[in-house]
């Protein structure tokens, strides 16, 4: 039997594509570990799922001033010699990271222990976390064409993102009973990412009253984001956040509010679901989530709102819009080249291990 060490962490992005890999991998009779950070929203995904859990320290590397740069290249010190002994321990015969700071201490303990690795990089250009593991990895996984060209010749591969099953079994007959909707109206999901956004939050509060005219509204706020002033009525349910019951809601889901993380935009992009995208600001990062929204609404997959744009007028034209040109949108979406990623990332995996 092979072992295999998944890693990455710090948001879903991070591990959701791991969870898609799990069924398979445990198919193709891999023992399955994950290496992740002690309390990230990664440990309670895994281990609800029955696989090994080792925590390890983790700190991050920031470009800008913060006082935690003066603490945190302790902890990923930390976290590197804790990764180094739980690879000598497991011996495990490749390691896949999906990335996140979490996972470059693990990256780094691979090769020491020469262990082969394979990256998955999700955005067009590489974030931080990645250029520093990628020079260790044996194969580099990546959703665009267009990052073939910031990777390294030969390692680099186009596979797409893996998806996880259960999402293309909804029911949205399960996500009205849920949302305990009486009417049948068109439905929009906002979803601000796994620790939810103010400012979308802020921005769908300021129109709810005009978007409930038209539409049921399910909104998935973060984590102690939700808003004690907008209680639930018939047309609209607030949740801090949601598992299981996901794949209904984006069944039901006619149009979709969200950030434009690159698995998120992917997972809309497989289930043909138009989407309004409203990435991070410039302010609060790289950038690499405008990229990813620019290349979708260039393909015609969904349509473009700058989060300094977004108000309570031009989000819900938008929406509008969107809702009114859904066919043209998922039309688009259903021409788009897919892989299957899943098959690509294990074939790969059998390939170094």
């Amino acid at each position: 039997m092979k072992r295999i060490v998944l890693t990455g962490g710090g948001t879903a992005g991070h591990v959701t594509p791991n969870m898609a890999l799990i069924p398979v991998l445990k198919e193709k009779g891999y023992d399955i570990h994950y290496i992740g950070s002690y309390e990230g929203i990664e440990k309670k995904l895994i281990e609800e799922m029955d696989i090994p859990y080792h925590g390890i320290a983790t700190g991050k590397l920031r470009r800008y001033l913060s006082v935690k740069n003066l603490t945190d290249p302790f902890r990923v010190i930390k976290g590197l010699s804790e990764a180094k002994k739980i690879i000598k321990e497991l011996k495990p015969d490749v390691v896949f990271s999906k990335g996140g700071f979490v996972a470059v201490p693990v990256v780094l303990a691979a090769k020491s222990n020469h262990v082969p690795c394979i990256i998955h990089e999700s955005d067009m250009t590489p974030g931080l976390a990645n250029k520093i593991a990628i020079p260790k990895a044996s194969k580099v996984c990546c959703n665009f064409p267009e990052t073939l060209e910031k990777l390294p010749p030969g390692k680099a591969v186009v596979t797409g993102t893996p998806i996880r099953k259960e999402l293309f079994e909804g029911d949205s007959a399960k996500a009205m009973t849920f949302c305990g909707f009486k009417e049948l109206r068109p439905t929009l999901l906002i979803i601000g990412g796994s620790t939810g956004s103010v400012r979308v939050n802020e921005a769908i509060w300021s129109c709810l009253d005009e978007i409930t005219k038209k539409y049921n509204v399910i909104h998935l706020c973060g984590k102690d984001k939700t808003n004690k002033d907008k209680p639930n009525t018939e047309n609209y349910v607030q949740f801090e956040y949601i598992k299981s019951e996901l794949a209904d809601l984006l069944s039901l889901a006619d149009v979709v509010v969200s950030r434009a993380g690159a698995n998120a935009i992917c997972e809309l992009l497989a289930l043909r679901k138009p989407a309004v995208l409203i990435p991070l600001s410039l302010e609060a990062s790289r950038g690499d989530q405008i990229l990813n929204a620019k290349s979708f609404e260039k393909s015609g997959y969904s349509k473009l709102l700058m989060e300094e744009d977004a108000n309570n007028s031009s989000l819900l034209e938008a929406i509008n819009e969107v809702y009114e040109n859904r066919e043209k949108y998922i039309d688009n979406m259903k021409k788009a080249h897919e892989t299957d990623a899943i098959t690509k990332i294990v074939e790969l995996i059998e390939e170094v291990s």
